[in-house]
């Protein structure tokens, strides 16, 4: 080998150990591994599937990491996501309409054809959480003020401009579905979609009756399977599918324990909104001559439609305030389908999908940089078990929110460690209460956490933790995490 060979190998070989050695001091100067120590030294998390990123919310300084690109389930954490793009693309200021229009003519006092009740997704009608309660009064005073004093046709619930295929997420489990928490989600919905069924508990051993449901929701029939047993907490559970009027429910509750309720969806909530607008139309003394129905979708050639009454909801901000801090599924999953409906890039006749909702997700954080890289989206809410986030996405996210025009409707959305939402009991008593604001996530062996840190002189960090499979119930596998935290931020 001649001599001039010689050397570049020498300086190849000086240059790879230079560089391992600077690898090396770079890990030296890596953070502290708090996170490693607590969560594989804690029997309770040792053989967890554990993702942990704490950064420095100005500066992008990493605090401390462990596992942080791993892609994991994340539960409601994931409504961090769906309410962070709303704001950013539609705005604090963004409200539903819901539009009553007709295809007929006013003669005489006579309305010749159809009254529809329009709905985008709005839901807040009936809600009672925020919105307007006494809504369909203004309804009806907008429809008298037209001079109608009788419909010849009837009150629709137009349901088109969601696809109805997508009503229930296909992703979600069948023990969720039907519940109170897994309900339908439509463009037309209405008392949170949920219907109070009351039971009877009465011997060990027997099935409990159903007394009623609260709304009454006619049509309603229920398969009932709950039996009463020795257990001292509600065992019970609601199945079913949107636009199906059979209900199955299962489970026990607690026996000769008189009239209590169980919280369910109702199937068709367009349909029961077209059939309350219809009796207070007619307690008014407006005559509707057919009965009140729905439309999934728009029939083709359809007449054209004239504007009678224009409905708007509550601010975007404040749907969003409460999705987070009660990690609402049904308002979130409502502002995940708006966006397919409002950015989603399709076809004039389709209404809008699933799948235009997480394209639209999807663009907006790889556009802004966010290292969206293998998420995997499957709703708006977090209930399905299939979502998977990984840490440094959730942090990069909220990194970006900090700087953009939304960030103060998003942050004031956030529920406060030991005071406030799903996290007041999170760090309570401790030096971190108040001073965390966070979206936390829970479903079976799962915690999650994703905010920020007030660190006082206005710093602030950024982190994310996902714990799942935790070997130990939620909330003393919250303790460790609540553990993590204070020790990082000593």
């Amino acid at each position: 080998m001649k001599f001039e060979n010689y050397k570049i190998l020498i300086i190849v070989l000086l240059s790879a150990f230079c560089q391992q050695r600077l690898n090396v001091f770079a890990e030296d100067a890596e953070p502290s591994r708090t996170a490693e120590r607590i969560f594989e030294n804690d029997p309770l998390t040792r053989d967890a599937n554990v993702g942990v990123l704490v950064v420095d919310a100005e500066t992008g300084e990493i605090i401390d990491s462990y596992r942080e690109r791993h892609l994991l389930p994340t539960a409601s954490t994931m409504k961090v996501i769906t309410t962070a793009t709303a704001l950013e693309l539609l705005g604090g200021d963004y409200r539903w309409s819901t539009f009553l229009e007709t295809d007929g003519t006013i003669e005489n006092g006579i309305l010749h054809g159809d009254l529809y009740i329009r709905g985008t997704g709005d839901p807040t009608l009936g809600s009672q959480k925020i919105g307007d309660k006494a809504f369909l009064r203004k309804w009806v005073k907008a429809i008298k003020e037209q001079g109608i004093t009788q419909i010849d046709g009837a009150v629709i619930a137009d349901m088109s401009a969601f696809d109805n295929g997508d009503a229930l997420n296909g992703g979600w489990l069948w023990e969720d579905a039907g519940n109170y928490y897994g309900m339908g989600v439509f463009s037309l919905n209405y008392l949170d979609n949920t219907m109070n069924i009351v039971l009877r508990s009465r011997a060990i051993g027997t099935i409990a009756d159903v007394v009623s449901t609260e709304p009454k929701v006619d049509g309603v029939q229920f398969e009932n399977h709950i039996r009463c047993t020795e257990i001292t907490y509600d065992g019970a559970y609601v199945h079913g599918v949107p636009f199906d009027d059979k209900r199955v429910l299962t489970g026990s509750v607690p026996s000769n324990l008189g009239t209590f309720g169980v919280k369910g969806d109702i199937p068709n909530p367009g349909l029961l909104l077209a059939r309350h607008f219809e009796g207070a139309l007619e307690q008014s003394g407006v005559k509707v001559k057919q009965q009140a129905t729905f439309i999934k979708v728009l029939p083709p050639h359809s007449k054209k439609r004239t504007l009678l009454y224009e409905h708007t909801s509550p601010a975007l901000r404040e749907v969003v305030k409460e999705t987070n801090i009660h990690s609402n599924n049904l308002y979130a999953e409502a502002v995940f389908r708006t966006l397919g409906l409002e950015r989603g890039n399709k076809k004039s006749y389709e209404p809008a999908s699933i799948l235009h909702s997480r394209a639209v997700v999807e663009q907006c954080w790889r556009q802004r940089g966010v290292n969206w890289g293998t998420t995997i989206q499957i709703d708006g809410c977090g209930l399905a078990p299939q979502n998977g986030v990984a840490p440094n996405m959730f942090v990069g996210l909220l990194k970006y929110m900090r700087g953009c025009n939304a960030y103060s409707d998003f942050y004031d959305s956030l529920p406060v460690a030991g005071e406030s939402g799903t996290i007041r009991t999170f760090l309570y008593g401790t030096r971190l209460q108040g001073k965390v604001h966070a979206k936390s996530g829970s479903i079976a062996h799962l915690r999650a956490y994703t905010g920020y840190i007030e660190r006082g002189n206005g710093k602030q960090w950024i982190f994310s933790i996902v714990v799942n499979n935790g070997n130990g119930k939620g909330k003393v596998v919250q303790k460790t995490i609540e553990r993590y935290l204070l020790a990082i931020t000593e």
